[in-house]
């Protein structure tokens, strides 16, 4: 018996329109305490280019790592400034300078910055109820619930959590990382009084897996967010390596080599 001859199936065509409809749109960072958008050429990623030869680690959308990335920063040459509107007395550590405010007291200073960048992220992602630190006694501070969608009530939170937390809060409550293992929003610690914290802002990596990283730091007295120079590179690149030895040497603080921490 002759077989009834092949016919393709008809499928629906679908328009570009549909299709483009279909996908799912990942939101842009937000960053609360502007009024604007971010002009995506001012970004820490657009504006501090990998090295030669090494690309950014892959970032998930809507990750830390995304947000340190589209960080907005001020013009080039732009001076650090002091919670006083004095520049800093040192204006030759820092390569860049991020777009975000330091307040009117001397609070946010090193780990009180880390800590802002984490809770801005945590509150712009719709996380707010995940905002909470420990205080130097060991007390957990956490974001009221009822003020959840409230931004004056989060700074004004987070003011309190500078007041009462700090390096050495901030180092008990982080965990333990090896420096091979390391990834943005990773933590330099020494916690003490005083001691210091700079926050690994972003990583990039070679075609044999080596990794360069960039540091973020406030300081004392508290002065507004930095991108750090390396003073140890040669080409005045502000990227770091792992090749750093017993201590990680930065423009104002030395570091162990054990003192890289993550969030937990």
């Amino acid at each position: 018996m002759e077989r009834p001859a092949f016919r393709a199936r008809q499928l629906p065509v679908l328009s570009l329109a549909a299709f483009v409809l279909s996908v799912p749109v990942l939101a842009a960072p937000t960053y609360p305490w502007r009024d604007q958008p971010v002009d995506a050429a001012s970004t820490l990623a657009a504006r501090v280019a990998a090295p030669k030869g090494f690309q950014r680690a892959p970032a998930a959308g809507g990750s830390f790592a995304e947000w340190l990335r589209g960080l907005p920063l001020k013009p080039d040459g732009a001076p650090v400034l002091l919670y006083t509107g004095e520049a800093k007395a040192r204006q030759d550590v820092h390569v860049a300078v991020v777009d975000v405010d330091v307040g009117n007291r001397d609070l946010q200073q090193c780990a009180d910055a880390v800590m802002r960048l984490r809770a801005e992220w945590l509150y712009s992602s719709g996380r707010a109820r995940e905002v909470a630190f420990n205080d130097t006694a060991g007390k957990r501070l956490r974001f009221s619930a009822s003020a959840q969608q409230d931004y004056a009530a989060f700074r004004k939170f987070m003011v309190n959590v500078f007041a009462f937390a700090g390096t050495a809060s901030l180092e008990r409550e982080l965990k333990v990382v090896e420096p091979q293992a390391i990834a943005v929003g990773d933590v330099f610690i020494k916690g003490g009084f005083p001691g210091h914290a700079v926050l690994v802002a972003d990583v990039v990596v070679n075609a044999e897996g080596q990794p360069r990283f960039l540091l973020l730091q406030s300081y004392m007295p508290a002065q507004e967010v930095h991108v750090l120079k390396n003073p140890k590179s040669e080409d005045g690149s502000p990227w770091y390596g792992l090749d750093f030895g017993p201590q990680l040497v930065t423009p104002e603080w030395n570091f162990g080599r054990t003192a890289l921490r993550r969030w937990p």
